[in-house]
């Protein structure tokens, strides 16, 4: 039955951004719609975030197996049963579902509609047999994965980042495409549960992360046996008896079991009719201003389909500037400074603000890049996890620009840096803490105390100590 609705917000897309906005706008008292074509929690949930990250902790736990002999404990090649791993996954997905269900939210008083939307006019959706009018329309219709135009790739069968999950029979040769965050993760996963893992990059891994960082983690992977090729171009896939096999430009010729493409991702807006309601938009995503509003004053877009940064934790944050923007009238403009970003291979990387290069062009080279190695810290020797560091840049008068850490928990260490770069604090703020100890955030606080080492112990200090030292004690 044909329907009219008019809501206080349409939000279309039930993934991380749309959620957050959803639940945001209900529990503050405002007439909710929400419109989702595919699975509630999107792209995070049931492709990305979550399966990702519980395939990481199961092949971690049977790398462990592999590395006791510094602990006194004979390792042993694990026992792994692919397909009971892929429950593992499927469960956690299961466990956490429940947060994002279409019943969730009725609870909260969202009307879902589980339908596909598109535009009728500058404030108006179709949304299958339903009418939706708002004066404030929210697209948080995520991205989808990208797939490079290789001679054949369309003819032969690859995964994806939304296919890899279902795959239940362990590959006996995984060969991936793309060494950006997810193909290393993926890689380094399917290496450490038993597969042979080839990794090929038309650039270099990891690119957008800082290089001095990036090569402890590609290191990492070259150690356990992932075979790493940069700088490769592809002439064209076909099929092979082994499953199939990729050709490089000059002839070489790569045969594999299984093949990953992990090239990129392209937003989800080809079926909004965008141009019926006046929103600009390019093949990079829909065009927001500062406050994420888009070229119709009555529609903003969040989350992946705007194109800026396709994180989970940006989505959210996107969600709570429309919330504070759009609902309560209060200044809200993006700030991408304050955005931290993450690799959850083993050694993590995780970084915030600007990198070394980008503080160079705007500061020149009054920077002051701060290091502390994980060699340093006890309890990263205590546990053998000492391949890492942190490294963060200031200008010179202290204000912090950026940090960066690779090593165990790096996406948990980050986020101090993550509260200082956010509130604008000094190097002074970080040094002056009193970490617990031992703990590997010792090694935040030993790095922005480092600041200081040449004032604290130079000539002049020594001198002015030597002289108080004279004095009668007080």
């Amino acid at each position: 039955m044909s329907t009219e609705l008019k809501p206080d917000v349409c939000i279309v897309g039930g993934g991380s951004a749309g959620l957050v906005a959803a639940a945001g706008a209900a529990q503050l008292g405002l007439d909710v719609v929400l419109i989702e074509r595919g699975l509630m929690g999107g792209d995070c949930l049931n492709f990305g975030c979550v399966p990702s990250k519980a395939l990481i902790a199961a092949a971690k736990a049977a790398q462990a197996q592999r590395t006791g002999a510094a602990f006194g404990i004979a390792p042993v090649e694990p026992n792994v049963d692919f397909a009971k791993v892929m429950d593992h996954v499927a469960g956690v997905i299961a466990a956490i579902a429940p947060n994002d269900s279409v019943e969730r939210f009725e609870k909260l008083g969202v009307r879902v509609l589980k339908e596909e939307a598109r535009f009728i006019g500058r404030t108006a959706l179709q949304a299958g047999p339903h009418r939706v009018s708002s004066r404030r329309i929210v697209l948080a219709t995520g991205s989808r994965p990208t797939t490079p135009s290789i001679p054949g790739l369309a003819d032969v069968p690859h995964f994806t980042n939304e296919t890899v999950f279902a795959n239940r029979a362990l590959p006996d040769h995984l060969i991936v495409i793309g060494g950006g965050p997810i193909g290393l993760e993926m890689a380094q996963a399917h290496r450490r549960l038993g597969a042979r893992v080839t990794v090929l990059e038309a650039f270099d891994f990891l690119a957008k992360d800082d290089p001095e960082l990036s090569a402890v983690v590609v290191s990492r992977l070259r150690e356990e046996g992932v075979v790493l090729r940069g700088r490769v171009k592809l002439a064209g896939v076909e099929r092979a008896a082994a499953g199939i096999a990729v050709m490089l430009e000059g002839g070489e010729r790569l045969e594999g079991s299984h093949l990953l493409v992990a090239t990129g991702r392209a937003p989800n807006i080809e079926s909004l009719d965008l141009e019926k309601a006046g929103v600009l938009h390019t093949k990079r995503g829909i065009s927001v201003d500062g406050s994420l509003r888009t070229s119709n004053r009555n529609v903003w877009a969040i989350g992946d389909c705007n194109g800026l940064y396709a994180f989970t934790h940006m989505a959210g944050y996107e969600a709570s500037l429309f919330i504070r923007g759009a609902l309560f009238r209060a200044p809200a403009r993006l700030d991408t400074s304050i955005v931290p970003w993450a690799t959850y291979t083993d050694p993590e990387l995780a970084q915030v603000g600007v990198s070394e290069g980008e503080a160079r062009k705007a500061h020149g080279e009054t920077i002051r890049v701060l290091r502390w190695k994980l060699a340093e810290n006890d309890r990263a020797q205590a546990e053998r996890e000492t391949d890492g560091l942190v490294r963060v840049i200031t200008d010179s008068r202290g204000r912090i620009l950026g940090a960066a850490i690779v090593g165990p928990h790096a996406g948990d260490l980050i986020q101090p840096w993550c509260l200082a770069i956010s509130r604008r604090l000094k190097i002074s703020a970080m040094a002056s803490f009193v970490p617990p100890y031992p703990t590997l955030g010792e090694a935040s606080k030993r790095a922005a105390g480092s600041y200081y080492t040449e004032t604290l112990f130079g000539p002049r200090t020594r001198w002015l100590v030597r002289l108080l030292a004279r004095l009668p004690v007080w």
